[in-house]
């Protein structure tokens, strides 16, 4: 019972705390589960950020309810669920009662352009910290070094390229070179 009071906590202050998404969430989530309480290891929570981006549903509620359902089976992932979401439902049904006034107020508008600048902070310190525990065998050195170049050259030419190739692409090379090592490896026992 502990336990899931301290993931709901956990995930109602990671909810109710960070700005900018399921991205901006990543660090706060690491911290949290991995330095922290050392309830998932670095590789399980770099599986879990792979899955959890790869899955239908936004970031933060499937890292919640992965972490949940790992550390707590499924009332954990129940619990981490309603804890990352709480917060989200509560501040948008309170802003959506008073909407108009609320975007007319010069103080939210300033405080929402300082709020963007750590969003991309905390965006860039997830991929950074990511980057750090990942594997580095040149394919993932090649797949990284490709996406951020792609990344970067959509965003200075301004094209219109979903993130969903990113992933789709990679996860392709990914499987490309796991098939090729298996066939490499099947080829050295029969010699």
């Amino acid at each position: 019972m502990k336990k899931m009071l301290s993931l709901f906590l956990s995930f109602l202050k990671i909810g109710a705390f960070t700005f900018g998404g399921g991205y901006a969430m990543i660090a706060l989530i690491e911290n949290e589960f991995v330095s922290k309480k050392k309830w998932i290891s670095q590789e399980e929570f770099l599986d879990m950020t792979a899955i959890a981006e790869s899955t239908p549903g936004p970031i933060a509620v499937n890292s919640a309810t992965y972490i949940g359902y790992v550390t707590g089976g499924v009332p954990g992932a129940l619990i981490s669920t309603f804890g990352v979401c709480l917060p989200s439902f509560v501040l948008i049904y309170l802003i959506s009662l008073f909407f108009d006034k609320f975007l007319a107020l010069t103080l939210v508008s300033k405080a929402f352009k300082g709020i963007q600048a750590c969003v991309i902070y905390l965006i860039l310190s997830a991929g950074f910290k990511l980057f750090k525990g990942m594997k580095k065998d040149p394919v993932t050195i090649v797949i990284f070094s490709a996406v951020v170049a792609g990344m970067l050259a959509v965003s200075l030419f301004s094209l219109n390229f979903s993130t969903i190739y990113f992933i789709l692409i990679s996860g392709t090379v990914g499987i490309a070179v796991y098939v090729c090592s298996l066939i490499k490896a099947h080829g050295k026992e029969k010699k």
